[in-house]
């Protein structure tokens, strides 16, 4: 079955024809781009196109005659949820299918198992402290490795004060199946850049990786909503660890059950409530 290892979803890049070969379930009917056993000659951007706002499902598969092209307007990059096989593209994941111009799609799915991938921040919680090695846990199926030296201006000398419990904001350096994930709390000019250890009077609380993407996509507007309430700190993990803190521990409450109701609200509905609670607490 195609979807057996539907947590890898490294993105790619393919090269397409006019030429569009595409299979889906057999409910689909016959007027849709992606049909069983049906080749049509669309434009390949066009026949992803047609599905975009869509709902697709693990298993749906995008078939092309491959080509080499020099122009990079005509590659098409696969992001979460789709994977190259070959000839075909695979749907790994349930959700809707999503475009963001110029050529590049992936599947929006309500998830919240996270798989580790390299680069992502995420919010990490020190479980043991063993010689030069923190282990901490990501949400993961497994722990992440984290050096006493991934601090910045840490040494030999200079340990950093990090204890078991304490909650880490760090980024993957190595993230793959085959080795043990580790983390960095510096970037690549050895500055802590807001990363490191982190957490006092604060609270936190696990959402899905679909509105964490909401809450770090640029001038979110829940974010924008929820600072017309009352001012507060956040920090958001891609692992789908949200920490907040606000000037109370009622407000720090309040935000942090605004955020969990916002998973499936309108726009209409989230700013409704939003007003409702800031009557109230004023």
């Amino acid at each position: 079955m195609p979807w057996k290892n539907a947590h890898v979803f490294s993105p790619s890049t393919f090269y397409v024809d006019r030429v569009c070969y595409t299979k889906i379930l057999p409910q689909e009917t016959p007027g849709n781009c992606i049909m069983r056993g049906i080749v049509t000659t669309l434009d390949m951007f066009e026949c992803f196109k047609d599905k975009v706002g869509e709902v697709l499902l693990p298993g749906d598969v995008f078939s092309f005659e491959l080509v080499p092209l020099d122009n990079k307007a005509d590659k098409v990059i696969c992001g979460p949820g789709l994977r190259r096989n070959g000839d075909e593209v695979l749907v790994c994941k349930s959700g809707i299918l999503r475009h963001k111009p110029p050529n590049l799609y992936w599947i929006d799915s309500i998830q919240k198992r996270y798989v580790p991938a390299k680069g992502e921040s995420v919010i990490g919680i020190v479980t043991v402290k063993s010689g030069d090695v923190f282990k901490v846990d990501v949400g993961g199926s497994e722990q992440a490795s984290l050096s006493y030296l991934a601090f910045e201006g840490a040494t030999k000398r200079n340990r950093p004060n990090v204890q078991v419990g304490d909650l880490v904001y760090a980024q993957f350096t190595i993230a793959n199946k085959d080795m043990e994930p580790e983390l960095v709390c510096i970037d690549s000019c050895g500055r802590a850049n807001g990363m490191g250890v982190f957490g006092a009077d604060g609270l936190l609380f696990k959402v899905s990786l679909g509105l964490v993407r909401r809450l770090l996509a640029p001038q979110s507007d829940i974010v924008k909503d929820l600072e017309k309430t009352f001012p507060f700190e956040m920090v958001v993990g891609m692992n789908g660890r949200v920490w907040v803190r606000a000037r109370t521990a009622q407000q720090t409450l309040i935000v942090a059950n605004l955020l969990e109701s916002c998973e499936n609200m309108t726009t209409q509905q989230r700013q409704a409530l939003f007003r409702r609670v800031a009557d109230r607490v004023t």
